[in-house]
C-alpha cells in the first residue's frame, strides 16, 4: 500500500534527525525542544538539588538550567570549595565543591536562594525537592539512591550504576518499589548515532552478525593533576573526608585520591571497564535487544597492570570477549584500531557508531528505515526525556533496570581479569556466577560502617 501524502510527511519528520545524522547536513530543532519555552509558572516546575558538585555534576546541572521547568534549589558536596590543576600544578584548571555550585545557581538564577548541604541525608530530608541529581564517586551510588527512592525523590544518577553487582540488583528493586522517576546518566541513549545504529542492527541490516568490537575510550590517570601526590597528607579544610569515604574502606587522605581519579581504585570504582563500559556495553545490549539479560560467558581475557605498590590499582590496558547464549560474540580493548566506538561487523556490512559518528558500510546500506521496521524508544535530549517524564509520566531513555545489566557485564569482565581467569561463566537469569565460589564471593562486598545497604 502506497503512503499518504501526510503518512509520507509524519515519516519524514520522524526520521530528519536521524537522515541529517547519516548525511552530514545540521538538523534545526525547534527552540522547544531546547528549553525555551516560555515562562512556567513555580508551582509547577520541578525542584532539583545536585548531590556531588566536582566537574562532572556541575556540568550535568547545567542541563537542567536550560529548562524552564526546572528549578534547582539545593546543592550538596563533602567538600566546600577546592581548585583543581593540570598535571604540572602551575594552571588552575576548575574549583567545585558545594560553595562554587552554589554561586553557579544563584547566578544562572540571579537569585541567592540556593541552598548548601555537606551530608545528602539533609537534601533527602527537604520537603521542597523533588529530584536529586547524584553525581558522586560510585562507591556511593546505591546508598544515596536508595536512599532517595524511599525519600520519594526522582533521581537523575550518573553512571557507572553501582560498585558491585549485589549493589545494583538491590538498586533496580527498591527504585521499581518506590515508584519514582529513574534516569541514568547514560546520555548515548538519546543520541541519533547510536540509536540509529541500534535500530539497523535490530532490523538486520547488516545481516546475521559476525562479531561485534568495543573500544573504550583510552583512561587518563591523572584527571585532577595531582596524580604524583601520593603520600599521605593532612586533610583539607572544608573536606569531609571521613563522609567522602563513607562505605569504602578507611584510607589516609591524599590528593591524588579525589577529583576524578578515584575511578582507578577498586574501592570506589573499576577503572575504564566501567567508566567507558557503562556507555559502550550499554548500546551493545541495545542494539541486541537484550536490556533485561545478558551474556553467559566471558573468555580471551587479558590484562597489563599497574606497578606492585601503584596507588592506582585499576587495569589500564584490556582484553577480553564475551558470549550471549545464541553465539553472539563481543570484542572489548581498551583501545580497538578504530579507537574509541563499536563495530557491528554482520555478513552484508558493518556499522561503526562512536560520539558524533555513524559509519555504515557499503554505502547502499544508508537508506532510512521503513515503517514497518522496528523502532527504538527515541530521546532527543537526555534531560528534558527525565523532566518530561516526572511531570508527563513519559518513559525515560535509560532506565535503572537496563543500566544495572548493563554494567552487570563491566563488572563481571573486572573479576575474571582480577582473578586471572581464562574463563567466567554467568547466569544472567538468576544473576549468578557458575562454578567458581571465588568470583561469586565478589558480587557483593561489605561497606565500613556504619553503613549499610537494608
Amino acid at each position: 500500500m502506497s503512503s499518504t501524502p501526510a503518512t509520507s510527511r509524519r515519516l519524514f519528520l520522524r526520521q530528519c534527525t536521524a537522515t541529517s545524522a547519516l548525511l552530514g547536513f545540521p538538523t534545526i530543532l525547534p527552540s522547544s525542544a531546547l528549553g525555551k519555552d516560555g515562562a512556567v509558572a513555580p508551582s509547577n516546575r520541578t525542584t532539583l538539588a545536585l548531590i556531588g558538585c566536582g566537574g562532572r555534576g556541575t556540568e550535568v546541572v547545567k542541563n537542567f538550567f536550560n529548562d524552564n521547568r526546572v528549578q534547582v534549589v539545593a546543592v550538596c558536596d563533602v567538600e566546600r570549595e577546592s581548585s583543581r590543576y593540570n598535571k604540572n600544578l602551575t594552571k588552575k584548571t576548575g574549583t567545585f565543591g558545594r560553595e562554587p555550585a552554589r554561586r553557579l545557581v544563584n547566578q544562572t538564577y540571579r537569585t541567592t536562594g540556593c541552598a548548601t548541604h555537606e551530608d545528602f541525608r539533609e537534601v533527602l530530608a527537604r520537603a521542597d525537592v523533588d529530584a536529586v541529581q547524584i553525581a558522586t564517586p560510585d562507591h556511593w551510588h546505591a546508598l544515596q539512591a536508595v536512599a532517595a527512592a524511599r525519600a520519594k525523590k526522582h533521581i537523575y544518577c550518573e553512571k557507572p550504576l553501582s560498585l558491585t553487582i549485589a549493589q545494583g540488583r538491590f538498586m533496580s528493586d527498591a527504585i521499581r518499589q518506590s515508584g519514582v522517576v529513574w534516569q541514568t546518566g547514560s546520555q548515548q541513549r538519546s543520541d541519533v548515532h547510536f540509536r540509529m545504529a541500534a535500530e539497523y542492527i535490530r532490523n538486520g541490516k547488516i545481516g546475521k552478525l559476525k562479531q561485534i568490537r568495543v573500544g573504550l575510550a583510552s583512561d587518563n590517570r591523572d584527571n585532577n593533576g595531582c596524580a604524583s601526590q601520593t603520600a599521605p597528607a593532612p586533610v583539607p579544610k572544608g573536606l569531609n573526608y571521613d563522609l567522602w569515604l563513607g562505605p569504602a574502606p578507611d584510607a589516609p587522605f591524599c590528593p591524588a585520591r579525589l577529583h576524578s581519579n578515584w575511578r582507578w581504585f577498586f574501592d570506589y570504582s573499576g577503572g575504564n571497564i566501567t567508566d567507558f563500559g557503562a556507555h559502550h556495553l550499554d548500546i551493545v545490549q541495545w542494539a541486541l535487544g537484550m536490556d533485561e539479560s545478558g551474556p553467559v560467558e566471558f573468555f580471551d581475557l587479558k590484562a597489563e597492570w599497574p606497578a606492585p605498590g601503584s596507588l592506582y590499582n585499576t587495569a589500564p590496558q584490556f582484553d577480553f570477549a564475551y558470549r550471549y547464549a545464541d553465539g553472539t560474540t563481543v570484542r572489548v580493548k581498551d583501545k580497538q584500531d578504530f579507537g574509541a566506538g563499536i563495530s557491528f561487523e554482520g555478513e552484508l556490512g558493518t556499522i561503526l557508531c562512536a560520539r558524533g559518528k555513524l559509519d555504515i558500510k557499503p554505502l547502499e546500506l544508508r537508506k532510512p528505515l521503513g515503517e514497518s521496521d522496528v523502532r527504538l524508544y527515541e530521546s532527543q535530549d537526555h534531560f528534558r526525556n527525565f523532566i518530561d517524564a516526572i511531570q508527563d509520566a513519559a518513559k525515560t531513555a535509560a532506565p535503572i533496570e537496563y543500566a544495572h545489566r548493563s554494567i552487570t557485564i563491566a563488572h563481571l569482565a573486572n573479576m575474571a581479569l582480577r582473578l586471572n581467569r581464562e574463563k567466567l561463566r554467568w547466569d544472567p537469569v538468576k544473576e549468578q556466577i557458575l562454578d567458581d565460589t571465588e568470583a561469586a564471593a565478589m558480587l557483593t562486598r561489605p561497606m565500613r560502617g556504619p553503613w549499610k545497604l537494608a
